[in-house]
Protein backbone atom coordinates (compact mmCIF):
# COMPACT_ATOMS: atom_id res chain seq x y z
CA UNK A 1 0.00 0.00 0.00
CA UNK A 2 1.36 3.43 -0.96
CA UNK A 3 1.81 6.24 1.43
CA UNK A 4 -1.32 8.16 2.34
CA UNK A 5 0.65 11.38 2.88
CA UNK A 6 3.85 12.81 1.45
CA UNK A 7 6.18 15.00 3.49
CA UNK A 8 8.44 17.37 1.58
CA UNK A 9 11.48 18.25 3.68
CA UNK A 10 12.84 20.56 1.00
CA UNK A 11 10.25 23.26 1.63
CA UNK A 12 9.97 25.68 4.55
CA UNK A 13 6.42 24.63 5.47
CA UNK A 14 6.44 22.94 8.93
CA UNK A 15 5.74 19.22 8.80
CA UNK A 16 2.64 19.44 11.01
CA UNK A 17 1.13 22.01 8.63
CA UNK A 18 1.78 19.69 5.68
CA UNK A 19 -0.08 16.92 7.49
CA UNK A 20 -2.98 19.25 8.28
CA UNK A 21 -3.21 20.46 4.68
CA UNK A 22 -3.23 16.93 3.23
CA UNK A 23 -5.90 15.70 5.66
CA UNK A 24 -8.09 18.69 4.81
CA UNK A 25 -7.64 18.05 1.09
CA UNK A 26 -8.72 14.43 1.51
CA UNK A 27 -11.81 15.58 3.39
CA UNK A 28 -12.66 18.18 0.73
CA UNK A 29 -12.22 15.63 -2.07
CA UNK A 30 -14.51 13.17 -0.29
CA UNK A 31 -11.82 10.54 0.18
CA UNK A 32 -12.19 11.00 3.93
CA UNK A 33 -15.95 11.18 4.50
CA UNK A 34 -17.65 12.13 7.80
CA UNK A 35 -17.14 9.28 10.25
CA UNK A 36 -13.91 8.11 8.60
CA UNK A 37 -11.31 6.93 11.12
CA UNK A 38 -7.85 8.41 10.62
CA UNK A 39 -4.72 6.31 11.16
CA UNK A 40 -3.47 6.26 14.73
CA UNK A 41 -0.77 8.74 15.72
CA UNK A 42 1.76 5.94 16.16
CA UNK A 43 0.89 4.38 12.80
CA UNK A 44 1.15 7.63 10.90
CA UNK A 45 4.38 8.67 12.65
CA UNK A 46 6.02 5.39 11.61
CA UNK A 47 4.70 5.64 8.07
CA UNK A 48 6.02 9.18 7.58
CA UNK A 49 9.15 8.66 9.69
CA UNK A 50 8.39 11.67 11.87
CA UNK A 51 7.73 12.11 15.58
CA UNK A 52 4.44 11.19 17.19
CA UNK A 53 4.34 14.67 18.74
CA UNK A 54 4.17 16.20 15.25
CA UNK A 55 1.12 14.07 14.38
CA UNK A 56 -0.40 14.83 17.78
CA UNK A 57 -0.03 18.56 17.12
CA UNK A 58 -1.66 18.28 13.68
CA UNK A 59 -4.57 16.24 15.00
CA UNK A 60 -5.05 18.62 17.94
CA UNK A 61 -5.27 21.64 15.63
CA UNK A 62 -7.79 19.88 13.40
CA UNK A 63 -9.77 18.92 16.49
CA UNK A 64 -9.84 22.54 17.67
CA UNK A 65 -11.00 23.61 14.21
CA UNK A 66 -13.89 21.16 14.46
CA UNK A 67 -12.62 19.02 11.58
CA UNK A 68 -11.73 15.94 13.65
CA UNK A 69 -13.49 14.40 16.62
CA UNK A 70 -11.60 12.33 19.23
CA UNK A 71 -13.30 9.24 20.62
CA UNK A 72 -11.95 7.82 23.84
CA UNK A 73 -9.90 4.67 23.24
CA UNK A 74 -10.64 4.64 19.50
CA UNK A 75 -8.77 7.52 17.90
CA UNK A 76 -9.73 10.44 15.65
CA UNK A 77 -12.64 10.58 13.21
CA UNK A 78 -13.71 13.06 10.57
CA UNK A 79 -16.50 15.09 12.07
CA UNK A 80 -17.81 16.72 8.93
CA UNK A 81 -18.36 20.47 8.77
CA UNK A 82 -22.10 20.05 8.36
CA UNK A 83 -22.49 18.07 11.54
CA UNK A 84 -24.23 19.83 14.43
CA UNK A 85 -24.47 18.46 17.94
CA UNK A 86 -25.22 19.85 21.38
CA UNK A 87 -22.45 20.97 23.69
CA UNK A 88 -21.26 18.14 25.92
CA UNK A 89 -20.45 19.29 29.44
CA UNK A 90 -19.08 17.23 32.32
CA UNK A 91 -19.58 18.45 35.89
CA UNK A 92 -17.05 16.86 38.26
CA UNK A 93 -18.31 17.74 41.74
CA UNK A 94 -16.95 16.63 45.09
CA UNK A 95 -20.47 15.99 46.41
CA UNK A 96 -24.05 16.84 45.49
CA UNK A 97 -24.78 18.73 48.70
CA UNK A 98 -27.73 21.05 49.06
CA UNK A 99 -25.44 23.92 48.06
CA UNK A 100 -24.14 22.14 44.98
CA UNK A 101 -27.74 21.38 44.05
CA UNK A 102 -28.46 25.12 44.01
CA UNK A 103 -25.38 25.62 41.81
CA UNK A 104 -26.39 22.76 39.53
CA UNK A 105 -29.96 23.99 39.13
CA UNK A 106 -28.81 27.51 38.33
CA UNK A 107 -26.28 26.16 35.82
CA UNK A 108 -28.76 23.93 33.98
CA UNK A 109 -31.41 26.68 33.90
CA UNK A 110 -28.93 29.07 32.27
CA UNK A 111 -27.23 26.63 29.89
CA UNK A 112 -30.59 25.58 28.44
CA UNK A 113 -31.80 22.40 26.81
CA UNK A 114 -29.38 22.46 23.86
CA UNK A 115 -26.50 21.11 25.98
CA UNK A 116 -25.88 17.58 27.21
CA UNK A 117 -24.86 17.82 30.88
CA UNK A 118 -23.30 14.86 32.70
CA UNK A 119 -22.52 14.98 36.42
CA UNK A 120 -20.07 12.76 38.29
CA UNK A 121 -19.16 12.83 42.00
CA UNK A 122 -15.52 12.30 43.02
CA UNK A 123 -16.24 12.56 46.79
CA UNK A 124 -12.86 14.29 47.37
CA UNK A 125 -11.16 11.02 46.39
CA UNK A 126 -8.23 11.46 44.01
CA UNK A 127 -8.37 7.86 42.77
CA UNK A 128 -11.99 8.34 41.75
CA UNK A 129 -11.15 11.71 40.22
CA UNK A 130 -8.34 10.18 38.15
CA UNK A 131 -10.64 7.40 36.96
CA UNK A 132 -13.21 9.93 35.71
CA UNK A 133 -10.58 11.99 33.90
CA UNK A 134 -9.05 8.92 32.23
CA UNK A 135 -12.50 7.65 31.26
CA UNK A 136 -13.83 10.94 29.94
CA UNK A 137 -10.89 12.90 28.55
CA UNK A 138 -11.71 14.18 25.03
CA UNK A 139 -15.36 13.10 25.39
CA UNK A 140 -16.65 16.53 26.42
CA UNK A 141 -16.44 20.11 25.21
CA UNK A 142 -16.18 21.54 28.75
CA UNK A 143 -15.13 20.16 32.12
CA UNK A 144 -16.50 21.98 35.18
CA UNK A 145 -14.41 20.82 38.13
CA UNK A 146 -14.87 21.39 41.87
CA UNK A 147 -11.23 20.93 43.01
CA UNK A 148 -12.01 20.07 46.63
CA UNK A 149 -9.50 17.52 47.90
CA UNK A 150 -7.36 17.00 51.03
CA UNK A 151 -5.11 20.01 51.50
CA UNK A 152 -1.88 18.19 52.31
CA UNK A 153 0.99 18.90 49.86
CA UNK A 154 1.06 15.38 48.38
CA UNK A 155 -2.67 15.38 47.57
CA UNK A 156 -2.56 18.91 46.19
CA UNK A 157 0.40 18.11 43.94
CA UNK A 158 -1.37 15.07 42.56
CA UNK A 159 -4.58 17.05 42.05
CA UNK A 160 -2.75 19.73 40.04
CA UNK A 161 -1.14 17.05 37.88
CA UNK A 162 -4.49 15.41 37.15
CA UNK A 163 -6.24 18.68 36.35
CA UNK A 164 -3.51 19.55 33.84
CA UNK A 165 -4.70 16.61 31.73
CA UNK A 166 -7.76 18.68 30.88
CA UNK A 167 -7.04 21.26 28.11
CA UNK A 168 -7.23 24.84 29.43
CA UNK A 169 -9.73 25.80 26.75
CA UNK A 170 -12.15 23.21 28.17
CA UNK A 171 -11.55 23.70 31.91
CA UNK A 172 -13.64 25.73 34.35
CA UNK A 173 -12.89 25.48 38.07
CA UNK A 174 -15.88 26.01 40.30
CA UNK A 175 -16.15 26.98 44.01
CA UNK A 176 -12.36 27.19 44.43
CA UNK A 177 -9.59 28.87 42.47
CA UNK A 178 -6.09 27.41 42.08
CA UNK A 179 -3.76 30.43 41.71
CA UNK A 180 -0.73 28.17 41.21
CA UNK A 181 -2.30 26.35 38.26
CA UNK A 182 -1.03 27.97 35.04
CA UNK A 183 -3.13 28.61 31.97
CA UNK A 184 -6.08 30.52 30.57
CA UNK A 185 -8.77 28.28 32.04
CA UNK A 186 -11.98 29.57 33.59
CA UNK A 187 -12.75 29.81 37.31
CA UNK A 188 -15.79 30.93 39.30
CA UNK A 189 -14.91 30.74 42.96
CA UNK A 190 -15.09 31.87 46.55
CA UNK A 191 -12.12 32.97 48.68
CA UNK A 192 -12.42 31.18 51.99
CA UNK A 193 -10.09 33.52 53.90
CA UNK A 194 -11.14 36.97 52.73
CA UNK A 195 -14.83 36.14 52.35
CA UNK A 196 -15.43 35.27 56.00
CA UNK A 197 -13.75 38.50 57.14
CA UNK A 198 -15.95 40.58 54.85
CA UNK A 199 -19.11 38.78 55.97
CA UNK A 200 -18.30 39.19 59.67
CA UNK A 201 -17.64 42.87 59.04
CA UNK A 202 -21.25 43.13 57.88
CA UNK A 203 -22.29 41.74 61.28
CA UNK A 204 -19.81 43.72 63.38
CA UNK A 205 -22.41 45.96 65.02
CA UNK A 206 -24.29 43.01 66.48
CA UNK A 207 -21.25 40.79 67.11
CA UNK A 208 -20.00 43.38 69.62
CA UNK A 209 -23.19 42.92 71.68
CA UNK A 210 -22.26 39.29 72.53
CA UNK A 211 -19.79 38.22 75.19
CA UNK A 212 -18.08 35.72 72.87
CA UNK A 213 -17.97 34.42 69.30
CA UNK A 214 -17.62 30.62 69.33
CA UNK A 215 -16.37 28.89 66.19
CA UNK A 216 -17.62 25.30 65.94
CA UNK A 217 -15.68 23.15 63.48
CA UNK A 218 -17.82 20.27 62.30
CA UNK A 219 -16.48 17.10 60.64
CA UNK A 220 -15.61 17.34 56.92
CA UNK A 221 -15.10 21.10 57.04
CA UNK A 222 -12.28 21.07 54.50
CA UNK A 223 -11.28 24.74 54.72
CA UNK A 224 -11.85 25.23 58.45
CA UNK A 225 -8.16 26.00 59.09
CA UNK A 226 -8.16 28.88 56.60
CA UNK A 227 -11.49 30.20 57.84
CA UNK A 228 -10.53 29.87 61.50
CA UNK A 229 -7.31 31.82 60.91
CA UNK A 230 -9.19 34.62 59.16
CA UNK A 231 -11.78 34.75 61.96
CA UNK A 232 -8.98 35.01 64.52
CA UNK A 233 -7.40 37.96 62.72
CA UNK A 234 -10.78 39.68 62.37
CA UNK A 235 -11.62 39.23 66.06
CA UNK A 236 -8.23 40.50 67.18
CA UNK A 237 -8.54 43.60 65.01
CA UNK A 238 -12.06 44.31 66.32
CA UNK A 239 -11.52 43.36 69.99
CA UNK A 240 -13.98 40.44 69.93
CA UNK A 241 -13.56 37.50 72.31
CA UNK A 242 -13.36 34.25 70.31
CA UNK A 243 -13.15 30.54 71.20
CA UNK A 244 -12.82 27.44 68.98
CA UNK A 245 -14.35 23.99 69.42
CA UNK A 246 -14.19 20.77 67.42
CA UNK A 247 -17.83 19.79 67.80
CA UNK A 248 -20.85 20.47 69.97
CA UNK A 249 -21.35 19.60 73.64
CA UNK A 250 -23.59 20.79 76.45
CA UNK A 251 -20.82 22.54 78.36
CA UNK A 252 -20.05 25.02 75.55
CA UNK A 253 -23.61 26.28 74.95
CA UNK A 254 -23.95 29.51 76.95
CA UNK A 255 -26.42 32.41 76.88
CA UNK A 256 -25.54 35.75 75.27
CA UNK A 257 -22.99 34.12 73.00
CA UNK A 258 -22.96 33.57 69.23
CA UNK A 259 -21.90 30.37 67.45
CA UNK A 260 -20.43 30.22 63.94
CA UNK A 261 -20.88 26.67 62.68
CA UNK A 262 -18.37 25.60 60.03
CA UNK A 263 -20.27 22.61 58.75
CA UNK A 264 -20.33 21.23 55.24
CA UNK A 265 -23.91 20.02 55.62
CA UNK A 266 -26.81 21.02 57.84
CA UNK A 267 -26.94 17.72 59.66
CA UNK A 268 -25.69 16.37 62.98
CA UNK A 269 -23.94 19.53 64.20
CA UNK A 270 -26.87 21.90 63.89
CA UNK A 271 -29.30 19.27 65.15
CA UNK A 272 -27.14 18.55 68.21
CA UNK A 273 -26.81 22.25 69.00
CA UNK A 274 -30.57 22.77 68.72
CA UNK A 275 -31.31 19.86 71.04
CA UNK A 276 -28.82 21.05 73.65
CA UNK A 277 -30.20 24.61 73.55
CA UNK A 278 -33.73 23.25 74.01
CA UNK A 279 -32.62 21.05 76.92
CA UNK A 280 -31.02 24.05 78.61
CA UNK A 281 -34.16 26.11 78.10
CA UNK A 282 -32.53 28.49 75.66
CA UNK A 283 -34.26 29.95 72.63
CA UNK A 284 -32.08 30.21 69.52
CA UNK A 285 -32.26 33.77 68.27
CA UNK A 286 -33.02 35.18 71.73
CA UNK A 287 -30.84 33.61 74.41
CA UNK A 288 -28.19 32.25 72.07
CA UNK A 289 -27.39 32.97 68.41
CA UNK A 290 -26.25 30.79 65.50
CA UNK A 291 -24.61 31.66 62.18
CA UNK A 292 -24.21 28.82 59.70
CA UNK A 293 -21.59 28.66 56.99
CA UNK A 294 -23.19 28.25 53.52
CA UNK A 295 -26.77 28.99 52.61
CA UNK A 296 -29.51 27.15 50.76
CA UNK A 297 -33.30 27.64 50.41
CA UNK A 298 -34.37 25.63 53.47
CA UNK A 299 -32.44 28.08 55.68
CA UNK A 300 -35.40 30.40 55.28
CA UNK A 301 -37.52 28.09 57.47
CA UNK A 302 -34.99 26.22 59.65
CA UNK A 303 -35.30 27.52 63.26
CA UNK A 304 -37.63 30.20 61.96
CA UNK A 305 -34.88 31.45 59.64
CA UNK A 306 -31.22 30.41 59.91
CA UNK A 307 -28.68 33.20 59.56
CA UNK A 308 -25.82 32.30 57.21
CA UNK A 309 -22.60 33.57 55.74
CA UNK A 310 -22.35 32.22 52.22
CA UNK A 311 -21.12 32.55 48.69
CA UNK A 312 -23.86 32.98 46.10
CA UNK A 313 -24.14 29.46 44.67
CA UNK A 314 -26.92 30.46 42.25
CA UNK A 315 -24.69 33.21 40.88
CA UNK A 316 -21.84 30.71 40.64
CA UNK A 317 -23.81 28.32 38.46
CA UNK A 318 -25.09 31.09 36.22
CA UNK A 319 -21.62 32.57 35.68
CA UNK A 320 -20.16 29.19 34.72
CA UNK A 321 -22.94 28.62 32.20
CA UNK A 322 -22.50 32.10 30.75
CA UNK A 323 -18.78 31.50 30.20
CA UNK A 324 -19.60 28.39 28.20
CA UNK A 325 -22.33 30.08 26.18
CA UNK A 326 -20.02 33.03 25.41
CA UNK A 327 -17.01 30.74 24.81
CA UNK A 328 -15.03 33.23 26.87
CA UNK A 329 -13.27 31.75 29.89
CA UNK A 330 -12.15 34.06 32.69
CA UNK A 331 -11.60 34.02 36.44
CA UNK A 332 -14.40 35.52 38.53
CA UNK A 333 -14.87 35.68 42.29
CA UNK A 334 -18.46 35.21 43.44
CA UNK A 335 -20.33 37.44 45.87
CA UNK A 336 -20.16 36.42 49.54
CA UNK A 337 -22.39 37.95 52.17
CA UNK A 338 -24.12 37.74 55.51
CA UNK A 339 -27.78 36.69 55.22
CA UNK A 340 -29.52 37.79 58.42
CA UNK A 341 -32.48 35.83 59.66
CA UNK A 342 -34.03 34.83 62.99
CA UNK A 343 -31.08 33.01 64.60
CA UNK A 344 -28.82 36.11 64.73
Amino acid sequence: MGRRFVINTAVSIPVYKQVISQIEQKIISGEYAPGFQLPSMNELAVELDISKETIKKAYAILRDKGVLEPRQGKGFYVRGLEEERPLRILLLFDKLSSYKHVLFQSFTDKIGEDAEVTIRIHNQNLDVFEFFIDEDVDNFDYYVVAPHFPLDPVSQKRMHKLIRRIPNRKLILVDRNLPDLPGNYGAVYQDFSSDISCALAQALDKLKTFSCLNVLVMPNSLYSTQIRKAVGIFCKENDINVRYYNGVSEDIVRPNEVYLMLNSQHDAGLLAFSRIAEKLGMSIGKDVSVISYNDYPLNEIILGGLTSVSTDFAQMGELVAQMILDQNLSKVKCDFRLIRRNTF
